[in-house]
């Protein structure tokens, strides 16, 4: 891959992935590395059906007839989309599966704090999963993933209180893993690790922790409450029964719109390794990187209301919601420039995980300043439920939460593997998604902006040379996702080792082999360096080609 590659490596006679290979070893494990892998195949699955839904999505959209399938269907198919994507998908994708491999090894901790609660945490996250992909199975729902009340309480379709529970199921493994990681964070750092010390993706999975800790039991209740609202016609939400819509919308986005950087602040934890890693530079502003996770996780909680400025709240509210959704852009834009910074002049390697480092931050900046003009009272009530609001989000995700996920999986997979994959390909993948990105939600802007509401089966004839075009991206995003899956398969069973470190990167998993031991580490290792502490060419040194 680079010239760093160690000469004549091979895979250690002993790893994680070198003992028993049966299903119970495999489904009573407590190495928080094969629950890594085991959760890698279930996010996996979740993705391929959430996608084959927004195909539909897309297939249905390229005509402007609403000819594919009826209204009801394709409100079940959006449904489904949205809520197998965000919650079993997007929000576990970085922290079940990466942070659950790389977190104690960076760390130099030989498991996490609580295995067993590990690998509840996974069984609990299937078990949600299976529920919800049930409640398909026997005709999905129709009330969008954000379950508004009162149609989900009492007039929606279909098997509701059933994909609720699976919803509400897969939080607990949310809390759980956020448990674990913080109890792991405090008290089993290996001795001269400081807070200070600890690599950027811990800080990003801290900052994310604190927010499932503290978020999930929010909208557990409020899914809970949905459920006794259906079935016992308790006036919760439901004004024909005493109960208050607008409720349900506080509580759903206090903890919605902080799940937002559940997705997000993994993947910039993913970033900041890997703009270190390929600039070989320190990170500018280590610690404002760090306090701005912090800062982010905070402030997150304080600006649910801007989903609801046009749900009748009142104008001062909606100012001061506005004002701090404004704020909240501050931590966010530090660590964009700090990024920035760490690249200028930096001995830039081109391998594919930078590429997608680098189109997570040009992705992330359009959706974080797209979400600054939607945090804007007039501008939103004009684009209020229009496709300017999808193409937002899906920026901030898509861009910003599955490309930190591509590029964290490129960048750890000779340690999780011990193998090298096709740099050619991948290289040739990371260019189709970002292309097909922009082609499939660039356009829906200008839709949204011109006035087609989200949701729609059907939309005026005006709009459907735009809609073609975010159909065709869509094709093309879809290739460049199926790529990867096939080189990173056909990796495992080449003979191209991946040696201790391939990019010549620091850290304490670095210095393990690849694949790492079961335990980790023979000896508990002891941390004397500053974080990304490259080293640095002779400056008196004349500059290559001079």
């Amino acid at each position: 891959m680079t010239s760093q590659h160690e000469s004549a490596p091979a895979l250690p006679e002993k790893h994680y992935l070198s003992g028993a290979w049966s299903p119970q070893d495999w489904l009573l494990t407590k190495d928080h590395k094969r629950i890594g892998i085991l959760y890698l195949v279930g996010i996996s699955i979740f993705f391929a059906l959430g996608g084959l839904m927004a195909v539909l999505i897309r297939m249905e959209l390229a005509t402007p007839s609403g000819d594919l399938m009826p209204a009801d269907v394709y409100n079940r198919v959006f449904t489904m989309h949205g809520v197998l994507m965000v919650f079993f998908f997007l929000i576990p994708s970085i922290p079940a599966v990466l942070g659950n491999f790389l977190l104690p090894i960076m760390i130099g901790a030989k498991d996490l704090a609580f295995p067993k609660i590990n690998l509840l945490s996974w069984y609990i996250y299937m078990i949600g999963g299976a529920m919800t992909f049930y409640g398909l199975l026997v005709g999905g729902i129709d009330t969008g993933w954000t379950f508004y009340t009162p149609l989900s309480s009492g007039y929606a379709t279909g098997p509701v209180l059933t994909v609720a529970v699976g919803v509400f199921i897969a939080g607990f493994s949310s809390i759980l893993t956020g448990l674990n990681f913080i109890v792991t964070i405090h008290r089993m750092r290996a001795p001269g690790l400081t807070w200070f010390r600890l690599p950027l993706f811990v800080w990003g999975h801290y900052a994310t922790s604190i927010i499932q800790i503290l978020g999930t039991p929010v909208v557990a209740i409020t899914i809970l409450l949905v459920g006794a609202e259906r079935l016992f016609h308790i006036g919760v939400f439901d004004p024909k029964i005493g109960g208050d819509p607008i409720l349900f919308q506080h509580l759903f986005w206090f903890y919605s719109h902080p799940a937002v950087y559940i997705m997000i602040l993994p993947s910039m934890g993913v970033v900041s390794e890997i703009i270190a890693a390929f600039s070989r530079k320190k990170v500018f502003g280590y610690k404002f990187v760090a306090f701005a996770s912090i800062g982010i996780a905070v402030l997150g909680f304080l600006v649910w209301g801007h989903h609801m400025f046009t749900s009748g709240q009142s104008l001062y509210a909606g100012a001061v919601f506005s004002f701090i959704t404004m704020l909240v852009a501050v931590p966010s834009a530090i660590k964009v420039f700090n990024w920035t910074a760490t690249l200028y002049k930096g001995a830039i390697a081109w391998d594919t995980p930078l590429l997608y480092a680098l189109g997570f931050i040009g992705l992330f900046t359009i959706g974080g300043l797209t979400g600054v003009m939607l945090g804007t009272l007039g501008f939103d009530l004009h684009v209020h439920d229009t496709y300017f609001v999808v193409a937002h989000f899906h920026y901030v995700m898509v861009g910003g939460a599955i490309l930190g996920f591509l590029g964290g999986l490129h960048y750890w997979w000779p340690k999780i593997t011990g193998k090298l994959y096709n740099e050619f390909w991948s290289k040739i993948s990371a260019g189709i998604i970002f292309i097909g990105f922009n082609l499939t939600f660039f356009p829906q802007f200008i839709l949204g902006y011109l006035g087609m509401p989200r949701r729609y089966h059907s939309y005026p004839e005006e709009f459907q040379v735009l809609n073609i075009l975010s159909s065709a991206g869509a094709s093309i995003l879809g290739i460049g996702f199926v790529i990867p899956v096939i080189y990173l398969l056909a990796s495992l069973a080449n003979k191209r080792y991946a040696g201790n470190n391939p990019w010549g990167a620091v850290g304490l998993e670095w210095q393990i082999p690849s694949p790492p031991p079961t335990e980790n580490f023979e000896t508990p290792p002891v941390v004397t360096d500053e974080p990304y502490t490259y080293p640095q060419p002779d400056e008196k040194e004349a500059p290559v080609g001079v």
